[in-house]
């Protein structure tokens, strides 16, 4: 685990709630589904640089008071979930936090070129020898 990493898990804020769907009446007594609410504003795992790149990738899963919640109900287990989402919020951090690689523009090889002009000269020929000769 990284610094960040140690850091931010403190910062995480869990809640249970009862989950949805199937279960029968087990699911109407146990609150199995798992809430992750992480304050990005408040947080003092990132620096200013992260908390902007994290705001901008993330900006359509942060709330407007800049809480970053993520839920999870696949397991009938509390702590299956917990896991899920905890695991789920450390890889979505992580790939946020990933600067993209600067595109490096390449020039068009001059055999690539060559080729080019030359089945547009192989097309011009065909359509040319398609019509009727000139006659004097």
């Amino acid at each position: 685990m990284s610094t960040w990493e140690h850091k931010v898990m403190q910062e995480l804020t869990f809640k249970a709630v009862r989950s949805s769907g199937s279960g029968g009446q087990h699911v109407n007594k146990t609150s199995t589904k798992v809430e992750l609410t992480f304050d990005l504003n408040a947080s003092a795992a990132f620096n200013d640089e992260q908390k902007l790149l994290l705001l901008k990738k993330l900006k359509k899963r942060i709330s407007k008071d800049g809480l970053l919640i993520l839920q999870s109900d696949e397991s009938r287990s509390q702590h299956k979930n917990k896991t899920i989402v905890t695991r789920r919020f450390m890889a979505l951090v992580q790939s946020a936090l990933e600067k993209p690689k600067k595109r490096i523009s390449t020039k068009v090889p001059k055999s690539a070129i060559t080729k080019r002009l030359k089945n547009k000269q192989k097309q011009s020929d065909k359509k040319e020898f398609r019509k009727p000769p000139e006659l004097p």
